[in-house]
């Protein structure tokens, strides 16, 4: 602990208290699991106040290290669990609570698990996920959990600047993908600021960016979350192609594809990324029947499937994706098969 005098502010972790509780316990941060520590108090706080957290709020975080939000986070919700998959730092993160914010230890849970496999959480339902999410599992995790806990209703993340952009990305930009639209399923999505470098240790080789997601009703549908997400990924797989084209597989044939595109009311010669989630909804309440259909995918893979697509690699690897991000256009082509 540090031994610097207290202050007002002394609960929050800065930057030698950082390091010294790395050394204390063994951690050394690993790209691996995307651990980036926060050193700065006041950029901790400013993502809590752009959460809109407040006492009434139960909130979740994903990946909180060796504190350093946790603590805010105690400072302003009524409840805060956070789920840590590194067995050192689940171990001492409570002591942490204690030594620092002894008066909140029972506002306080700690679940060790990945986060992928959370389907259930201590305490009061959670209303705020606020997180500053590993890199390399940004996507997949931030799905999962607005999958699972309906009672999530605002969502601040930190992630890569690049995945920032291509959550809040709307039709028709060169970065709208998979992420772009599931994401829009679930919620309003906006970027919500910028976070430089010199707040992390270590410091990684990326810029980072705030995303703020609000909770709203999905497209009102016939066709399962399942089914949209199915029509979503194969959109994207092939996203040079025209959607009759991408769709081939989907729908058993382009010819099918078609068919279900004008069902829809969709051109057949757009692309994938001038379509809204809405859209895409509508796409899959008329695919075809017939044998050569090819299967929806499962929940788990539909929800995963836009880490790949959404470059969320570790620091230092931010141009991943982006070759195939920038290959779109935004105006209809011609097929191609």
């Amino acid at each position: 602990m540090s031994t610097t005098d207290p202050t007002p502010d002394s609960h929050l972790l800065g930057a030698a208290d950082i390091r010294e509780l790395a050394a204390a316990f063994g951690v050394k941060p690993t790209k691996q699991r995307g651990q980036n520590f926060v050193i700065d108090g006041n950029t901790v706080r400013r993502i809590v106040r752009a959460a809109g957290v407040t006492e009434q709020d139960a909130v979740v975080e994903v990946g909180p290290g060796l504190g350093s939000l946790t603590l805010a986070l105690l400072e302003s919700a009524r409840h805060v669990t956070a789920v840590e998959i590194d067995p050192v730092l689940a171990q001492h993160l409570p002591d942490t609570v204690a030594a620092r914010m002894p008066n909140r230890v029972d506002s306080f849970d700690l679940v060790f698990s990945d986060a992928m496999e959370v389907t259930e959480l201590p305490g009061p339902a959670p209303t705020a996920l606020v997180a500053n999410l590993p890199y390399n599992v940004a996507v997949p995790v931030l799905l999962h959990m607005l999958a699972t806990f309906p009672s999530i209703e605002r969502t601040l993340v930190m992630v890569q600047s690049e995945v920032a952009d291509r959550l809040a990305a709307k039709p028709g930009n060169k970065v709208y993908g998979v992420p772009s639209v599931k994401a829009n399923w679930y919620a309003d999505v906006k970027r919500a600021g910028a976070i430089g470098r010199n707040v992390f240790w270590p410091a990684p080789n990326v810029d980072s960016g705030l995303v703020s997601l609000i909770r709203r009703e999905p497209p009102r549908t016939s066709a399962s979350r399942t089914e949209v997400f199915a029509v979503v990924d194969a959109a994207f797989a092939q996203r040079r192609k025209t959607l009759r084209a991408a769709l081939a597989g989907w729908a058993g044939s382009a010819a099918g594809a078609e068919q279900a595109l004008a069902a829809a009311g969709i051109d057949h010669k757009l692309r994938g990324e001038m379509l809204t989630v809405e859209q895409f909804a509508r796409i899959a309440e008329h695919k075809p029947a017939g044998p050569g259909r090819e299967p929806a995918l499962a929940e788990s893979e539909a929800v995963g499937a836009g880490a790949v697509e959404a470059g969320t690699v570790g620091p230092g690897t931010a141009e991943a994706g982006t070759a195939e991000a920038g290959t779109a256009e935004n105006q209809p082509v011609k097929d191609t098969e």
